[in-house]
């Protein structure tokens, strides 16, 4: 059965963010996923990191929008061109902890639910260093 996971991922101007979102995605435990990254037209050095980004891991996957069109419409394109049996939402100034996927899967499984949801921290330093962050 498919268990892919496709993590939609919209990007505006997310360039001083998108690096440690992305590593949040790479360094996940559940290794069962997709990442397809929209970009919304930035206005700055988001797609050329994106395209760096990309080279990382074959399992992301991005797409460069002509015009903007906001984050919502951004996702609705994501998803239409998904794979995955679950689709899971990463804004590009987020980060994961390294085993979200693995324990949310785990528990839509074993509990036979179709949707969930976590909490969230709001971090207001993070510095990447050597596979895993740092909050300060």
């Amino acid at each position: 059965m498919n268990n892919i996971v496709s993590i939609i991922t919209p990007s505006y101007n997310s360039s001083k963010f998108i690096d440690a979102c992305v590593n949040s995605v790479i360094n996940q435990t559940y290794l069962d996923w997709e990442m397809l990254i929209i970009d919304d037209k930035s206005s700055d050095d988001s797609r050329d990191k994106i395209l760096h980004l990309s080279k990382k891991d074959s399992r992301i996957k991005y797409f460069f929008l002509d015009e903007n069109i906001g984050a919502a419409e951004a996702r609705n394109i994501a998803i239409s061109k998904s794979n995955g049996r679950y689709i899971a939402f990463l804004d590009s100034d987020d980060i994961w902890d390294s085993r979200k996927l693995e324990k949310q899967i785990s528990f839509m499984n074993n509990n036979n639910i179709a949707f969930s949801f976590s909490n969230y921290e709001v971090c207001k330093n993070i510095s990447w260093q050597g596979g895993f962050y740092r909050k300060d």
